[in-house]
This record gives structure tokens, C-alpha cells and sequence, in this order.
């Protein structure tokens, strides 16, 4: 047991472990995006709906995220982080259910799209409760003792869900059930495990006393309070560079990230390489994500090391130019899986090396006061710039077909050099003291 002061007053909280809620906190994060952003992709070219429609439809998945600094304040402001958590865990894993029961209905492109959006919502709302709680749940030693612990399970659960339920998926395939069964045996899983965590949650999350609902000073407004971080953050020098890198850096990543799996199913008739859903589970889901990982690893020990200064150009090549191997796959359609399985953890361990620099990027304009609501923001337009190229990035695979759609993709890259070049980077952020 633990005793702080508040308001003159003794109060007390249970103290727990970080090690008991913080990694299960992280993988309740991941789950949910993942879903909405790759898992969703999978499940409609197994159901059928064209390139186009599914480019276009889950790219606007991507709006709750954009829009989230904007309904951020009203977590502060009304009730408190856990019961946030609470509630959105409750909603996305009734989201999952809803998106099992709605997929052998006859109109269920439009249902599990509306529940799929309703599950990225309270996601992006998990986020920030998540996100505020784990900060008035640990010391401040510890909030930096488990930075990496968060962001290591919130990958695994991108493997969880990206790899094994995928390949869930897949094997119920494959074991004679039809598609539409397999996947809402599989979506049933999913919110099965989420109804898990969520209870887990409600009995191990901590009750910080400094988790109360904010307060607006008597002397200032709330318009005021609301709309000034956001005067401020468009307001910094050269904030039109900014906003350049964060909308164009990947801006060639973005158009692949929703046609790579549709190219791997697609039959090699079609210009796809023909590949079943368990070994997409596994190329894309836990090779691709594990060097994903180990990318980023990397590219945050090399910018310690270095600084950011040093690394931009390197790694700005890291994301783009491993794109290649889309080229030559499909050009040549290979069938070794062993060699598809090794240009996408070629082209995955890029992306997280040379994504690395975006970040430190963010974590570098949002210094200074309001550096957590500006980060928000940040956050805000990197989703947009994701958003806004991916949905149309269907329409053009099937306007130009696989081999000249991933030909395109690399002249698309060349925004990413040319705003790489307009920046401004201090030589010694991110660089060891």
C-alpha cells in the first residue's frame, strides 16, 4: 500500500507491479490497429472485394487516428483514464463480435465496415487513455525503464494478430470450413481474447489518485485552454518543411502498405503470386513484422549513437529503396517462398530503420511547452499523410496492374528525398549525452 496527499488530505492506492499491467496494457494497444490496418485489408480480398474498394474503405480507418488530438482534451476532462480504458476495451472487443456475427450477412462489406470504424474509433480513444494512465500509474523511473518493455509487446501483438490469426484463418481454410466461417471463427477469437484483457484489466490496473478528471482554472476559458496548443504548434519556424516531411517521407510506403497483401493472395493469373492465407500469415504477418521490429531496434541505437543528423540520408534510402524487391518479385513471380519470405523482411527491416528517423523527426519539432498535445498533433498529420495516398493506391494497381503499379511506387519515393533535403536537423538531437 502506498500513501500520497492530495488536497491536504491522506489518500491511498495499491501499488502493483508495472510488470503485472504495463506489457498486457500494450498488447490491448496493438491489437485493434493491427486489425484495422492490415487484418481488415486480408479479410475482404478473402471475401472478394476488389482492390480498389478495399484501398479506398480501410484507408479511411485511418481518420480516427488524424482526428484524435482534437477529442484528446475530453479524456482529461471527463472521468477518468481507467475508466477510459475500461470502456474502449469493452467497445472494441464488442466491435470484434459485431464485425464475426455481420460477415455471412449478405451486405456485410457495409457492416463490418461500420463496426470496423466504430473499433478504430475506440481505439484511437484507448490510445490516449492508455498512453495519459501510464504515466500516472508509474514512477518516473519506471516510465523510462518500460518504454521499451511497451513498445516490445505492442509488437507482439502485431505478430499475434497480423501472423497467428491470420494463419488462424487460414488453417480453418484450409481444414474444410468455407471462407466467410473461417474468418468469423476467427473474428470470435479475437474478441474472446479482447473480453480477456479486459477483464484481466479490471481487476489489475492500479487506481493512481492523481487519476481524476482535469480542471479548467476559473480565469481562463476553455476555447482558450483547447485552441492554443494547436496556434502554437502551427506557428513554429518553418512549419511549412514540417508539415512537407510529415505528409510526404512516405509517401511511396504509403500506397504499398494496403496493396501488398491482395498482391501476395492474388492468383498468379491475376499478377499476384498465388500465395494461401496461412503463408501470408506468416511472410507478412511474422517475418515481415519481426524485421520490422528488429529495423527499428536498430535504427534507435544507431541514432543514439550518432544523432539523427547523421542518419537521415542513410535512412531515408532505408525506407525507400528496399521497395525494389515489389519490382522484381512482381516482375518475375517467383514461387520459392523461402526467397518471397526474404525480400519482404528485406523491404519490412528498411521500412523500420529508415522509420526510425520519422519518429526522432516528430520527437524533435515537439520539444518545448505543450510537447505531448503537439506530438498529438504530429501523430495527426502522419495519419493523414497514410490516409490520403492509401485510398487511392487500389485503384491504381488495377488501372495499371501489379509490375507497373510497384514501377510507380518507386517514382513515388522521390517526394521522400526531396523533403528529406528541405529540413532543418539539429547535428546533436538524439545523439548520446
Amino acid at each position: 500500500m502506498m500513501e500520497y496527499w492530495k488536497n491536504g488530505n491522506k489518500a491511498k492506492t495499491i501499488s502493483r507491479n508495472p510488470w503485472i499491467w504495463v506489457p498486457s496494457l500494450y498488447v490491448a494497444e496493438g491489437i485493434p490497429y493491427t486489425m484495422a490496418m492490415t487484418v481488415s485489408v486480408i479479410l475482404y480480398k478473402r471475401l472478394g472485394i476488389s482492390n480498389t474498394d478495399i484501398a479506398l474503405y480501410t484507408s479511411w480507418l485511418y481518420l480516427p487516428w488524424v482526428i484524435k488530438p482534437f477529442w484528446s482534451p475530453l479524456v482529461d476532462l471527463f472521468r477518468t483514464k481507467r475508466y477510459w480504458i475500461l470502456l474502449t476495451q469493452l467497445t472494441v472487443g464488442a466491435s470484434l463480435a459485431a464485425i464475426a456475427l455481420t460477415i455471412p450477412t449478405s451486405r456485410f462489406f457495409q457492416y463490418t465496415l461500420a463496426f470496423f470504424w466504430l473499433m478504430a474509433f475506440s481505439s484511437a480513444t484507448h490510445d490516449i487513455a492508455a498512453d495519459g494512465f501510464y504515466m500516472l500509474g508509474l514512477r518516473e523511473h519506471h516510465q523510462a525503464a518500460f518504454i521499451g518493455v511497451r513498445t516490445t509487446f505492442y509488437r507482439i501483438s502485431m505478430i499475434a494478430t497480423q501472423g497467428g490469426l491470420v494463419f488462424l484463418a487460414g488453417y480453418l481454410e484450409g481444414s474444410g470450413h468455407d471462407i466467410p466461417m473461417a474468418w468469423t471463427l476467427t473474428l470470435f477469437a479475437a474478441a474472446s481474447v479482447f473480453f480477456v484483457l479486459l477483464l484481466y484489466h479490471a481487476f489489475v490496473l492500479p487506481h493512481p489518485v492523481s487519476d481524476v478528471p482535469a480542471r479548467c482554472l476559473p480565469s481562463t476559458s476553455f476555447a482558450l485552454a483547447f485552441f492554443r496548443p494547436f496556434l502554437l504548434f502551427f506557428r513554429k519556424k518553418g512549419i511549412l518543411t514540417i508539415l512537407a516531411f510529415l505528409l510526404f517521407y512516405r509517401f511511396a510506403e504509403t500506397q504499398i502498405v494496403k496493396i501488398v497483401a491482395p498482391f501476395l493472395l492474388d492468383p498468379r493469373s491475376s499478377g499476384g503470386l498465388g500465395l494461401t492465407t496461412s503463408e501470408v500469415g506468416i511472410a507478412y504477418g511474422t517475418v515481415g513484422v519481426t524485421s520490422l521490429v528488429m529495423g527499428g531496434l536498430l535504427g534507435g541505437y544507431a541514432i543514439y549513437r550518432k544523432g539523427l543528423k547523421f542518419w537521415i540520408w542513410i535512412m531515408v534510402c532505408a525506407v525507400h529503396l528496399p521497395d525494389l524487391v515489389y519490382v522484381y518479385l512482381s516482375q518475375l513471380l517467383p514461387q520459392n517462398l523461402l526467397l518471397i519470405n526474404l525480400c519482404i523482411a528485406v523491404e519490412q527491416f528498411g521500412y523500420g530503420f529508415g522509420f526510425t528517423a520519422y519518429t526522432m523527426f516528430m520527437i524533435m519539432i515537439c520539444q518545448g511547452e505543450y510537447k505531448t498535445v503537439h506530438y498529438a498533433i504530429a501523430t495527426g498529420i502522419m495519419a493523414l499523410g497514410m490516409m490520403l495516398p492509401a485510398m487511392f493506391s487500389g485503384w491504381l494497381q488495377e488501372q495499371m496492374g501489379y509490375p507497373n503499379f510497384f514501377l510507380w511506387v518507386m517514382i513515388a519515393t522521390i517526394p521522400g528525398f526531396i523533403v528529406t533535403g528541405l529540413v532543418k536537423i539539429d547535428p546533436k538531437f538524439g545523439m548520446k549525452k
